[in-house]
């Protein structure tokens, strides 16, 4: 009895098996070292650990302390040559539970090692590994142990089944034998297993590598426009400080002229005042000869008054003088040149080339699209324009394509579509075909685009054809291609912006946006 209560406390209270390298927690509860470290690892990130035996809470993960005396105590009462203790007793030590070693299937018992070296070695005493299952061992109708297999059923038979019953004639062989053969086979199968999971090893390994890269990426771009952003800020604070301090500049060139003006007039002022009181005086004189004479000294204050203002008094009349004002038109250069400045830094940081000069080449275009003036639409049309058939004309198919092409650098353009009809924007080489069906965007292995038709989106390179859902939710999509990258990338320009698709290649030739249009109402516009 006093056995069974030191096995009962020799338990793990997680695996409920005898204690294998026994921890302590800080609260005092034995577990297996690999038990308790499984169950802290699934606490991970909670917040939180947890005793499963007592339920105290840990803030930080806590220490693991071996028990070496519970670990001695475990090798005592188990030695260490049986392993992890089975479940299974000895079935000849009655008087206490003693793990057995092994089992015999002749005898249906198992034995510890003190019986073990006192049971019989005859051949007819099968040993295997502790275990309770006697029947599966047996033959249900002979009663006999199983040590014959049959090949032609699949079954495991004893010595009369072999002589006698179902079995006669057919190929038996040994269990051992069959079972070395199945072996083998699972050799064979454990060796696939293990190439395939050391593949998919690899693909999670790439995986993890790629993750890790995409958020170097993604730090790396988010350093870059934080950078960006916090550049901008500062010009924009600059040239905000030069703005003022050209509208103080200006102000205080204004405020002089007018001060200088004032002074002036202020001068002028008192000058006629003076003059206005010795002719006042004068007026005043009853003696004739005086008035007479003092006229002839003072000829020049009379003359003064008789021809009229001088220039200062003439400037003066007007409210604001002629240029004596801020110039806001200058200003307003100023605050426009500093912004342009500021957006072709912002262009430049990002690495985009803005190709606003995309323009239609009518040359190229099929005698039902009608090209706007401008050369920036394309619509389909039921009437044939009756062009004449060049070399460079599409014959067969709604489209046309750019003058421009593009063989080096990072460009971006955008295109309005409509609900209606179908259409295609991508690009392609200018070695495309001009007649048949192979000449559509799309449908070679020259040309890449995307594919609108009633809401339904694709992109198409050589036929194939890609699937995008959902639908769009705009009537704006964006094109960036990156030509050294091999990268032509397609986004609907909705609130936010939606990565539809990334065609990645080595493009051989210079490339050229390509349209195509069918349908009423079909229309794309080039906006950038």
């Amino acid at each position: 009895m006093a056995s069974a209560n030191l096995r009962e406390e020799l338990i793990c209270p997680i695996c409920l098996s005898i204690y294998t390298d026994p921890v302590t927690l800080r609260c005092g509860h034995n577990f297996c070292q690999s038990c308790i470290k499984s169950v802290l690892d699934t606490q991970e990130g909670s917040g939180v650990y947890t005793c499963p035996e007592c339920r105290k809470k840990f803030r930080n993960r806590p220490g693991l302390q071996k028990n070496l005396k519970l670990r001695n105590i475990v090798g005592y009462f188990i030695p260490t040559h049986q392993g992890t203790y089975s479940g299974i007793s000895c079935t000849y030590c009655i008087h206490s539970p003693v793990p057995a070693t092994k089992s015999c299937l002749h005898c249906e018992a198992s034995l510890c090692d003190a019986h073990l070296k006192s049971h019989s070695k005859s051949e007819e005493h099968v040993l295997t590994e502790p275990t309770t299952s006697w029947g599966n061992r047996k033959c249900s109708i002979h009663k006999e142990l199983l040590k014959y297999y049959c090949t032609e059923d699949a079954a495991c038979i004893c010595v009369s089944c072999s002589l006698a019953g179902e079995h006669i004639g057919h190929q038996v062989e040994m269990l051992n034998e069959a079972s070395e053969k199945k072996k083998e086979k699972l050799r064979i199968v454990l060796q696939k297993l293990k190439t395939k999971r050391r593949k998919t090893e690899n693909r999670v390994q790439s995986l993890q590598e790629h993750r890790r890269g995409v958020q170097e990426k993604a730090a790396g771009v988010t350093e870059r426009l934080t950078a960006l952003i916090r550049d901008i800020r500062k010009q924009l604070e600059d040239l905000e400080k030069r703005v003022l301090s050209d509208i103080t500049r200006q102000q205080e060139q204004v405020l002089l002229t007018i001060s200088d003006l004032i002074q002036r007039l202020e001068k002028e002022k008192d000058e006629l005042t003076r003059k206005m009181s010795h002719i006042e005086e004068l007026c005043n004189m009853t003696d004739p000869l005086t008035v007479v004479q003092e006229q002839e000294s003072h000829r020049d204050d009379f003359c003064g008054a008789e021809k009229g203002d001088n220039e200062v008094t003439q400037r003066g009349n007007k409210q604001v003088p002629a240029g004596v004002d801020l110039v806001e038109g200058l200003i307003s250069v100023t605050l426009y040149r500093g912004l342009a400045n500021i957006v072709t830094d912002v262009k430049r940081g990002l690495y985009v080339q803005e190709t606003s000069d995309i323009l239609l080449d009518i040359n190229t275009a099929h005698n039902n699209v009608i090209v706007s003036d401008d050369l920036k639409t394309i619509s389909w049309s039921d009437i044939d324009k009756q062009q004449p058939e060049t070399p460079e004309r599409f014959i067969d198919h709604y489209q046309v394509i750019s003058t421009r092409g593009f063989s080096s650098g990072r460009h971006y353009w955008e295109v309005k579509t409509r609900d209606l009809g179908v259409w295609r924007v991508g690009v392609c080489y200018p070695s495309i075909g001009r007649r048949g069906t192979e000449s559509v965007i799309g449908n070679n292995n020259k040309s890449w685009c995307l594919r609108g038709w009633c809401k339904d989106l694709s992109v198409l390179h050589n036929t194939i054809r890609t699937s995008l859902p959902p639908t769009l939710s705009c009537d704006t999509v964006g094109i960036l291609l990156d030509y050294e990258a091999g990268r032509l990338t397609f986004y609907e320009l909705c609130d936010p912006i939606r990565h539809l698709h990334t065609v990645t290649v080595t493009f051989t030739e210079p490339l050229h946006a390509a349209f195509w249009v069918w349908g009423d109402g079909a229309c794309l516009r080039i906006l950038r």
